[in-house]
């Protein structure tokens, strides 16, 4: 018997901005599990990863967390990293699990050296912090948790 299938829907700054298919994993009624192949149409290189055909991203989404974290493994199973958003806390609902970038984004590579902080820039433009300072404080404590728990070797201990 397959799992169930969601889709997950990537909103940003209003518009939806990817949207796929997924199989639901788990549901303990805050932290959601999906599992989904890369859905980008070609390979995306970011220079630190690259994300291609083939490889399957474990996502774990949280209804009461400002963030969620992808483990990325290659076609062969094996271990590129950890691709966290920070996000609103995920919406699921009649069959889709809606999500809000908040523009920032840390990877962390499988072996834990490379503990990278993205897109700080498009953060800092995207006016968030004058349009509503509340969330624009909780994504950058967000991603001030995530950071210091990679730097920790802990960041896996949320995915239980």
């Amino acid at each position: 018997m397959s799992a169930p299938s969601v889709e997950v829907r990537l909103v940003k700054a209003g518009r939806t901005k990817i949207t796929y298919p997924a199989e639901l994993l788990a549901d303990d009624g805050d932290h959601i599990t999906v599992r989904a192949p890369w859905a980008g149409e070609e390979a995306r290189d970011f220079g630190f990863v690259r994300f291609e055909h083939g490889d399957v991203f474990t996502e774990h989404y949280w209804r009461s967390r400002w963030y969620s974290v992808k483990e990325v493994r290659a076609a062969d199973s094996t271990l590129k990293g950890w691709y966290c958003d920070i996000t609103r806390p995920a919406v699921p609902g009649d069959g889709v699990l809606t999500v809000e970038d908040l523009d920032l984004d840390l990877w962390v590579s499988a072996d834990g050296a490379d503990v990278l902080r993205l897109d700080e820039d498009e953060f800092a433009k995207s006016g968030l912090t004058a349009r509503d300072p509340d969330a624009a404080g909780h994504a950058v404590r967000a991603l001030d948790e995530l950071e210091l728990l990679a730097h920790r070797g802990k960041l896996t201990n949320l995915l239980d």
